[in-house]
Protein backbone atom coordinates (compact mmCIF):
# COMPACT_ATOMS: atom_id res chain seq x y z
CA UNK A 1 0.00 0.00 0.00
CA UNK A 2 2.87 2.37 0.74
CA UNK A 3 4.27 1.87 -2.77
CA UNK A 4 0.87 2.64 -4.31
CA UNK A 5 0.63 5.83 -2.27
CA UNK A 6 4.15 6.83 -3.34
CA UNK A 7 3.26 6.28 -6.98
CA UNK A 8 0.07 8.34 -6.67
CA UNK A 9 2.05 11.19 -5.16
CA UNK A 10 4.81 10.88 -7.75
CA UNK A 11 7.38 9.80 -5.17
CA UNK A 12 8.20 6.43 -6.69
CA UNK A 13 10.98 5.69 -9.13
CA UNK A 14 10.92 7.84 -12.26
CA UNK A 15 9.53 6.21 -15.39
CA UNK A 16 11.96 6.10 -18.31
CA UNK A 17 9.57 6.97 -21.13
CA UNK A 18 12.32 6.91 -23.76
CA UNK A 19 13.12 3.33 -22.77
CA UNK A 20 9.43 2.40 -23.03
CA UNK A 21 9.40 3.83 -26.57
CA UNK A 22 12.43 1.65 -27.39
CA UNK A 23 10.34 -1.29 -26.12
CA UNK A 24 7.70 -0.44 -28.75
CA UNK A 25 5.29 1.29 -26.37
CA UNK A 26 2.05 2.73 -27.69
CA UNK A 27 1.48 6.40 -26.94
CA UNK A 28 -2.24 6.72 -26.32
CA UNK A 29 -3.53 10.29 -26.46
CA UNK A 30 -6.93 10.40 -24.75
CA UNK A 31 -7.86 14.01 -25.57
CA UNK A 32 -10.77 14.87 -27.85
CA UNK A 33 -10.36 14.54 -31.61
CA UNK A 34 -10.16 18.34 -32.00
CA UNK A 35 -7.53 18.66 -29.27
CA UNK A 36 -5.51 15.90 -30.94
CA UNK A 37 -5.75 17.60 -34.34
CA UNK A 38 -4.38 20.83 -32.85
CA UNK A 39 -1.11 19.07 -31.94
CA UNK A 40 0.11 15.66 -30.86
CA UNK A 41 3.11 13.39 -30.45
CA UNK A 42 4.23 11.81 -33.71
CA UNK A 43 2.96 8.21 -34.07
CA UNK A 44 0.59 8.54 -31.09
CA UNK A 45 -2.90 7.16 -31.43
CA UNK A 46 -6.00 9.04 -30.39
CA UNK A 47 -8.83 7.39 -28.50
CA UNK A 48 -10.70 9.93 -26.34
CA UNK A 49 -11.07 8.75 -22.76
CA UNK A 50 -14.88 8.97 -22.91
CA UNK A 51 -14.96 6.28 -25.65
CA UNK A 52 -11.90 4.28 -24.58
CA UNK A 53 -13.82 1.43 -22.96
CA UNK A 54 -15.69 0.79 -26.23
CA UNK A 55 -12.52 0.94 -28.36
CA UNK A 56 -10.19 -1.46 -26.61
CA UNK A 57 -10.10 -3.57 -29.80
CA UNK A 58 -7.49 -1.10 -31.09
CA UNK A 59 -5.19 -2.12 -28.21
CA UNK A 60 -4.97 -5.85 -28.81
CA UNK A 61 -1.79 -6.79 -26.92
CA UNK A 62 -2.50 -6.42 -23.21
CA UNK A 63 1.20 -6.91 -22.40
CA UNK A 64 2.59 -4.21 -24.70
CA UNK A 65 3.60 -1.03 -22.85
CA UNK A 66 1.07 1.81 -23.17
CA UNK A 67 1.81 5.41 -22.22
CA UNK A 68 -1.33 7.49 -21.77
CA UNK A 69 -1.31 11.25 -22.23
CA UNK A 70 -3.75 14.16 -22.44
CA UNK A 71 -3.57 17.91 -21.82
CA UNK A 72 -2.72 17.93 -18.12
CA UNK A 73 -2.62 14.37 -16.81
CA UNK A 74 -6.13 13.97 -15.37
CA UNK A 75 -7.73 12.17 -18.30
CA UNK A 76 -4.60 10.10 -18.88
CA UNK A 77 -4.80 8.93 -15.24
CA UNK A 78 -8.42 7.95 -15.82
CA UNK A 79 -7.43 6.09 -18.99
CA UNK A 80 -4.71 4.25 -17.09
CA UNK A 81 -7.27 3.08 -14.51
CA UNK A 82 -9.61 1.90 -17.28
CA UNK A 83 -6.86 -0.05 -19.04
CA UNK A 84 -5.55 -1.62 -15.82
CA UNK A 85 -9.09 -2.69 -14.88
CA UNK A 86 -9.36 -4.44 -18.26
CA UNK A 87 -6.17 -6.45 -17.75
CA UNK A 88 -3.54 -4.33 -19.49
CA UNK A 89 -0.32 -5.00 -17.62
CA UNK A 90 2.09 -2.20 -18.55
CA UNK A 91 0.26 1.12 -18.46
CA UNK A 92 2.01 4.38 -17.59
CA UNK A 93 0.49 7.81 -17.13
CA UNK A 94 2.64 10.15 -19.20
CA UNK A 95 0.64 13.20 -18.10
CA UNK A 96 0.39 16.17 -20.42
CA UNK A 97 1.44 15.44 -23.99
CA UNK A 98 3.76 18.47 -24.29
CA UNK A 99 5.73 17.39 -21.25
CA UNK A 100 5.76 13.75 -22.31
CA UNK A 101 7.09 14.73 -25.71
CA UNK A 102 10.15 16.28 -24.07
CA UNK A 103 10.80 13.04 -22.16
CA UNK A 104 10.88 10.77 -25.17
Amino acid sequence: MLNTLKQLLGLGPATDYADLIRQNAIILDVRTKNEFKSGNIKKSINIPVDVLHNNLKHLKDKNRPIITCCASGARSAMAKRILKSQGYTQVYNGGGWHRLQSKI
